[in-house]
């Protein structure tokens, strides 16, 4: 089984399942060997788990959301929002989005199902913005919005954007694009820094932040930059690269959030309101011409991560388990790679986590994954065009 590098928040031993782990626990950027790696503290294994493909023919798949009839509602990234019936890709395209950027690695990207969609069938999609007449940045270039619409058979109606990150940059990657939901009627969506690392720290642009905002795209007026001369109303945390993963703790109710390092130095964080989480200021990777970013990885004011990966793999979705079928992994953390196409299991303690697995090695490119509403683990898998199912074996 693979393994890779694991970097914990500091370097201090961690008990775990009553046994005191050093350094070979590969609490070190340099150490390789990690017994937590391979003997998890949970009983599930691999081998007690199938993998069965849901849906395959798909075009650089993205995300998905479950609807209540049970039909898949997909992105593709290349700019097509699909359904997905009775595991077979429906060949009509539903129509009804705005223009999208479909360029490196822009294009459709998330779709979150609002809360109480049964009600009032909102369903939210962030995508790769084409800049407008009138919009600031670059001519030809994009940012990350968010819009919400209702399904009537293969068309979005109602379509409303709400909200547009600034400015419109002409690179093409980083564009986050991860969408929560809290319990108290906000919604969150991660944004990357376009590739400007520097404007992550720049509280007047929204390159590098998560933003929060009413469900109807208003800002909250208890944003913590409000009352900040020259801030951007919306930013909920700044010092971020590129979030690709963003999920709501089942208990505690918090966001927790990963994204991409440069090589190395890939996090995974919890978010809290104002924080500035040090990209490019502090950071556990370098760049990829070997050059240093910052020779700190500490600073006072910034945040670290709970954990930071070591070489990079590449994060991209990730969900709590909460299912009876996986009961002994509940409140623990399943995150993709890109890189590698596996599957992370991560054991979480409280805010600390305290061991990982590798789980179904070459997978694929995994873009999302999902814990469904029968309780089984959803994952999306760019490179192969499928959606798998993980259940346990009968």
């Amino acid at each position: 089984m693979k393994k890779n590098t694991f970097s914990f928040k500091n370097s201090l031993p961690i008990l775990a399942g009553g046994l005191l782990l050093t350094g070979s626990m590969a609490l070190m950027s340099h150490s390789t060997a990690t017994p937590t790696e391979t003997k998890s503290a949970k009983k599930i294994t691999e081998a007690d788990l199938k993998v069965e493909t849901v849906v395959e023919g798909l075009e650089m798949p993205w995300s998905t959301a479950f609807l209540p009839n049970g039909d898949l509602l997909v992105t593709e990234r290349v700019g097509k929002l699909r359904l997905v019936k009775n595991g077979k890709l429906d060949p009509q395209e539903i129509t009804g989005l705005p223009s999208i950027l479909y360029k490196g690695q822009g294009g459709l990207l998330d779709v979150a199902l609002h809360p109480d969609y049964k009600n009032n069938g909102w369903i939210y999609i962030s995508y790769a913005s084409p800049k407008a007449q009138g919009e600031e940045g670059d001519d030809g270039g994009a940012n990350t919005a968010l819009l919400r619409a209702k399904l009537k058979d293969h068309a979005l109606t109602d379509v409303q954007v709400l909200f547009k990150a600034i400015p419109n940059v002409k690179a093409n990657v980083h564009f986050g694009g991860r969408i929560v939901f809290d319990k108290k009627g906000y919604v969150f969506l991660s944004l990357g820094e376009r590739g400007q690392k520097e404007n992550s720290q720049n509280l007047g642009k929204d390159q590098g932040k998560v933003v929060r905002l009413h469900e109807d795209g208003k800002i909250p007026t208890d944003n913590p930059f409000v009352k900040t001369a020259g801030a951007r109303p919306e930013i909920w945390t700044y010092g971020h690269r590129n979030p690709q993963g963003m999920t709501i703790h089942p208990t505690t109710g918090v966001i927790w959030e990963h994204e991409h390092g440069p090589q190395g130095g890939d996090e995974l964080n919890i978010i809290q309101p104002g924080k500035n989480y040090g990209w490019p200021s502090i950071t556990f990777g370098i760049d990829y011409d070997n050059s240093i970013i910052s020779k700190d990885t500490a600073r006072a004011g910034m945040e670290q991560p709970v954990v930071y990966w070591k070489p990079s793999i590449a994060p991209c979705g990730m969900t709590f388990v909460t299912s009876n079928k996986f009961k002994e992994w509940n409140g623990d953390l399943l995150v993709g790679s890109l890189k590698f196409m596996y599957l992370q299991h991560l054991v979480v303690k409280g805010n600390k986590v305290v061991s990982r697995e590798i789980l179904f090695d070459k997978l694929g490119r995994v873009r999302d994954v999902r814990q469904g509403p029968d309780g089984n683990i959803y994952v999306v898998l760019e490179n192969s065009g499928k959606i798998v199912k993980i259940s346990p074996k009968a």
